[in-house]
């Protein structure tokens, strides 16, 4: 698989220039005050696995406008305390799946909340978090639904689901709530991603080989999809490029990226054609927080793999041990005059 996208030194060297609208603050503070203001209480349902050593609840969250957002807790059976918990998103069309399947962040001795996409999955139709609003005038995805206005866009509901889900885990008992970290592949490292941008006082992020960063160069590059799915839009609506890459802006996860101030382990593949290489360091770089990046030179979208996964338990088991690792504030942080960017990282090659 050859490279299709910037070599390794062109990635390193890239400050993108992205446009961002000047009321991106407010639209998320908005959005997620309004979702708050919307009440409702998580519940979680004891679910019977077959497995002995962790403990499985079913989970439903309450989203974007109150509407129910399902999900699996996990949590070893023998670990006493509250315990630091991974909050973990999916990838790109993906469900929550099946109670037992997805259980290594909690064998590794941490609580594990997983959250279902609206809309995708296989489970049911529509998967078991069905995406309620209208769509009219897409082609066929998620990534245009709504593409008209920033209000009606498809991912301002899954941010917001992905940011109250993120504030459920806080606040669950057998939670650290000063250790909540939050990671996923793909479109989940792109949802994983916003959150770290929108909800201060996050322990860390693990985004890997994320989606929906620096969107329109994804759309004009990618060869496979979700991006394409936007060029094959505008193919369709020749005269909307500036009105759908407006919307799109909103929720860019490279922009939200810049608002993180949690410690952050990243993962990008060099041959990605799914995700680019380029998309994701514009998010790495424009990340506001403490930074490190593996990157897997000859890999495509798979990235890491299980050996990335042995990356982020590493950093992770050495993330919830430090003992006076320091906790961010988790007040609204004053995006008007923003901290000094930290120095930048050198990538490792995995």
């Amino acid at each position: 698989m050859p490279l299709t996208d910037l070599t390794l030194a062109e990635c390193l060297a890239l400050r993108p220039d992205l446009h961002e609208p000047a009321d991106l603050d407010a639209f998320w503070d908005r959005t997620l005050r309004e979702a708050r203001a919307g009440g409702g209480t998580p519940r979680f349902a004891p679910v019977d696995t077959g497995l002995t050593e962790v403990a499985t609840y079913d989970v439903t969250v309450p989203g974007f406008a109150g509407e129910p957002v399902r999900g699996w807790l996990h949590l070893p059976v023998r670990a006493s305390g509250p315990l630091g918990c991974v909050v973990e998103f999916l990838g790109y069309g993906r469900g929550r799946g099946l109670a037992h399947e997805q259980v290594l962040w909690a064998t590794a001795g941490h609580a594990h909340l997983v959250m279902d996409t609206r809309g995708q999955g296989w489970s049911t139709a529509g998967g078991d978090t069905p995406d309620t609003a209208a769509l009219n005038g897409t082609v066929p995805g998620f990534l245009t639904r709504g593409v008209e206005s920033p209000h009606d866009h498809y991912y301002r509901r899954v941010f917001t689901d992905a940011v109250r889900f993120t504030e459920a885990a806080r606040a669950h008992p057998a939670v650290d709530a000063d250790r909540v970290v939050v990671t996923g592949v793909s479109q989940g490292g792109g949802i994983a991603l916003a959150v770290a941008g929108l909800l201060p006082g996050l322990a860390g992020a693990m985004p890997d080989v994320p989606f929906l960063c620096d969107i329109r160069r994804g759309a004009t590059i990618a060869a496979r999809p979700p991006y394409t799915e936007v060029a094959e839009y505008l193919r369709l609506h020749r005269d909307r490029t500036e009105t759908v890459f407006t919307t799109l802006s909103y929720v860019d996860a490279a922009l939200l990226a810049a608002r993180a101030t949690a410690p952050s382990l990243f993962s990008v593949a060099m041959m990605d054609e799914v995700c680019p290489p380029s998309t994701g360091f514009a998010a790495y770089h424009r990340y506001g927080g403490p930074k490190d990046l593996r990157v897997y030179e000859f890999n495509g979208h798979e990235g890491g793999g299980g050996h990335h996964r042995r990356e982020q338990l590493a950093w992770l088991g050495e993330l919830f041990a430090t003992p006076d690792r320091a906790t961010p504030d988790r007040a609204t942080p004053d995006r008007a005059a923003p901290t000094a960017a930290p120095a930048p990282h050198v990538p490792r090659l995995a």
